[in-house]
């Protein structure tokens, strides 16, 4: 049996793969410079790609998801949006995708920290290096493309290049005068309103737009307090560019970014029993009525990008600056014992249980946290490209750096809650900064160089990147509120890594192409941790088929971890002290990435076009290598050989469409394989099980005139009901059928 899960396995399916695909590839051999453009262009200094055109010059993984494709679900759920990149792994928590956990080949999801986040090119999440938690994500519903990179591609964006990055691109200044107004309303009185004006001339350029989201939520809480268990989200962007004329020997283009975000979810961490699962997925306790998140984010940007008219050579620069806090209030421990504890062991805890579903307790049984926690990142970032032809070869040498700040300020402090018939009544009141009380930072100085190698059928690109991270933690006295007494502890740390890769394309024909890469991977330690470094090798081999009708691409991967890390959060179940790193040892992950999609025009003899898209991931092997003792709740006490938690062995997903000129209706089916939640082999006891599901989603539009149209989207049609998650305490279920309609009105 273990032959059948062997990385040959992988390798030979693979070549199968590839050999099927080379055969409908015939055609005469044209040389890598004939089959792209490798003339220089005017860089969108916010992409990592480039040109999405030329994505198969990529030496390297990369999807790129347009406008059309983000357009055609209009999804506000981002990890809805990235079931069609395969080699993506998602941990759905509440439904609606608020606190994504995204996580690439394997590399672990928690909160997204595992990989690099980026909007239009610049790093967003809270803190990336002292906390990379994504507590704030961009607002997807005002996103235009996103890119997904993996394996050598993610060099040059940053330091968490054992998974890959995902880049949101926004909205950008429309190139001529331009307005939209598209707005829906939906069950659990959904209500949802993108809105834009912007314009251009030839040296200004101006955008000004909204989001604005909210929903009753579609759980119920327990008791006579009731409420709704849905969220609010106000969303504003204003983008300002003046540059020089197009033709101007020096071309170039300074753009500001002004965005403001505020939420407010009525969120908790307080998930269900099996027993109480089976009865109503749609429960929430009692003890969770007064749980409450609430977060303001800031992020100010400048772009600027300078190239002579002879397009020889292009400097882009980004300066930014994050500003975020926010304040998670929940439940965090009943009777003295964890909520991830009690729902794990709810016969033991029967008794606190009880106070959770709405029985009288004493004074202080409940104890909600406020989880203050502020944040800010800045830093500036530049790269220089130039492009040669050398030695009966084509060139392209790019040099780029980045300086970085950002921390962390974690000022918490606990009350106490009684349930009285079913109300929770504030019996204490805890201090400002009593539980909590200290400071992460981050500063980081980076360099990466990029060579792209254009000869005959060939494409080769070696990359490096070299980051020198000085991290600190200062832990002050929880009863030193002001902090004036200074820190009780300082702990430091100081990594210097050098990031090593290169990809490869060989171009058969017009049509088909191989691929192939090795780089380090690699994720920087927490501020003051004790751990090893995350280091790996991964290897990735494939191929891709292009024709004007259909597409298709498979691409085998291979991590092979020296050391894996886990780090201690309250969202991964807590049960160790939040913040402290893991060493995981050894570890091997390895699948198989297939994506295809087809349009076929002018079916049944009419005007319709089908389109079809499949995303598939393999992952037959996530495992641990070596065996070791953990406080780490996901992992525990591990043995060698154990299943690493939350990656399926199977994910896929299929959507077919019937489009025409004026109407469209597309059909998108979604299969995640039962996954384990915490480290073990052999059969996956039930209360360590998410759900094998398949759901079904539903869109369609109709155009009544070129300007306005009305849409409508059901998503989960069939109602399916299904445990996606016992983290962060107890089963979660997924969304259920929520359906929603609307309009657009644009020009």
């Amino acid at each position: 049996m273990r032959l059948l899960h062997s990385p040959l396995t992988v390798l030979c399916t693979v070549a199968v793969g590839l050999g099927a695909i080379a055969n409908a590839a015939a055609d005469e051999a044209p040389t890598a410079a004939q089959s792209a453009d490798v003339g220089p262009a005017r860089m969108e200094t916010m992409t990592i790609l480039g040109n999405p055109n030329q994505i198969d010059r990529i030496g390297g993984s990369a999807q790129y998801l347009s406008h059309d494709e983000l357009d055609t679900f209009r999804y506000s759920d981002v990890m809805r949006v990235l079931r069609a990149v395969p080699g993506v792994y998602l941990q759905d928590e509440e439904g609606f995708g608020l606190r994504p956990n995204i996580g690439i080949r394997g590399s672990g999801l928690d909160r997204s920290s595992r990989i690099a986040l980026l909007e239009d090119g610049v790093l967003i999440a809270p803190a990336p290096y002292s906390a990379p938690a994504a507590y704030y994500f961009p607002t997807q519903r005002r996103m235009s493309a996103m890119e997904v990179l993996k394996g050598p591609s993610s060099i040059r964006v940053g330091s968490r290049t054992t998974g890959g990055a995902v880049n949101m691109l926004s909205t950008p200044i429309p190139t001529g005068q331009s307005m939209l107004v598209d707005a829906g309303y939906g069950q659990d009185d959904y209500r949802e309103l993108h809105a834009y004006y912007g314009g251009s001339t030839e040296h200004l350029g101006w955008l000004f737009e909204t989001v604005q989201q909210d929903s009753d939520g579609f759980k119920d809480i327990d008791g006579p307090v009731g409420g709704d268990t849905g969220f609010d989200i106000n969303d504003y962007v204003a983008k300002f560019r003046v540059s020089t004329a197009a033709n101007a020997r020096f071309f170039q283009s300074l753009e500001f970014k002004y965005g403001y975000t505020e939420q407010d979810a009525n969120e908790t961490y307080l998930g269900l029993t099996d027993e109480d699962f089976d009865r109503d997925p749609k429960r929430r306790y009692a003890g969770s009525q007064r749980d409450e998140f609430e977060s303001e984010h800031k992020q100010y940007q400048f772009n600027h990008l300078l190239t002579p008219a002879s397009r020889a050579w292009d400097l882009s620069t980004a300066a930014y600056y994050n500003d975020f806090n926010r304040n998670w209030y929940k439940l965090g421990h009943v009777g003295g014992v964890g909520i991830s504890s009690l729902l794990g062991d709810p016969d033991t805890y029967a008794e606190e249980l009880g106070w959770v579903r709405g029985e009288d307790s004493p004074d202080d049984a409940l104890t909600l946290r406020n989880n203050n926690r502020d944040y800010f990142s800045k830093g500036i970032q530049s790269m220089f490209s130039t492009d040669a032809s050398l030695l009966g070869a084509d060139w392209r040498f790019t040099l780029g750096g980045r300086y970085h700040e950002d921390e962390e300020d974690r000022f918490q402090d606990e009350d106490g809650y009684r349930m009285d018939s079913g109300r929770m009544v504030q019996t204490s009141d805890g201090a400002p900064g009593s539980q909590t009380n200290r400071v992460s930072d981050a500063e980081v100085f980076s360099m990466f160089t990029e060579i792209e190698m254009s000869a005959g059928n060939w494409i080769v690109t070696p990359g490096m990147r070299w980051e020198t991270i000085d991290l600190r933690r200062r832990d002050f006295s929880t009863d030193d509120p002001d902090r004036s007494e200074g820190p009780t502890r300082t702990r430091e740390n100081t990594t210097d890594i050098l990031i090593p890769g290169v990809g490869a394309v060989y171009s058969f024909n017009s049509r088909f192409e191989l691929l192939g890469g090795v780089s380090k991977g690699f994720n920087p330690p927490a501020p003051g941790s004790s751990a090893d470094e995350e280091e790996s090798v991964n290897w990735e081999f494939g191929g891709r088929f292009r024709q004007p009708s259909w597409s298709a691409e498979m691409i085998g991967f291979y991590s092979d971890y020296d050391n894996l890390v886990g780090t201690c959060t309250e969202s991964t179940g807590g049960g160790c002290d939040i913040g402290d790193q893991f060493d995981g040892g050894e570890a091997t992950v390895y699948g198989v990435e297939t994506s295809v999609g087809a349009r076929a025009t002018g079916v049944f003899g009419s005007g319709i076009d089908v389109p079809v898209r499949l995303a598939y991931t393999w992952t037959p092997e996530a495992q641990f290598d070596s065996g070791f003792e953990s406080d780490f709740e996901p992992w525990g006490d591990v043995e060698d050989g154990d299943d690493i938690p939350y990656i399926p062995q199977h994910q896929a997903q299929l959507a077919i469409g019937l489009a025409a000129n004026r109407w469209q209706v597309d059909v998108v089916a979604n299969y995640v394989d039962k996954t384990r939640t915490v480290a073990g082999s052999g059969s996956i006891p039930g209360d360590e099980s998410t759900d094998e599901y398949l759901i079904f989603d539903l869109a369609a539009r109709y155009s009544f005139t070129d300007r306005f149209s009305a849409f409508t989207r059901v998503d989960n049609i069939f109602d399916e009901t299904y445990i996606v998650a016992r983290r962060p305490s107890g089963a979660r279920p997924g969304k259920p059928q929520s359906a929603m309609l609307g309009f657009r009105y644009s020009f």
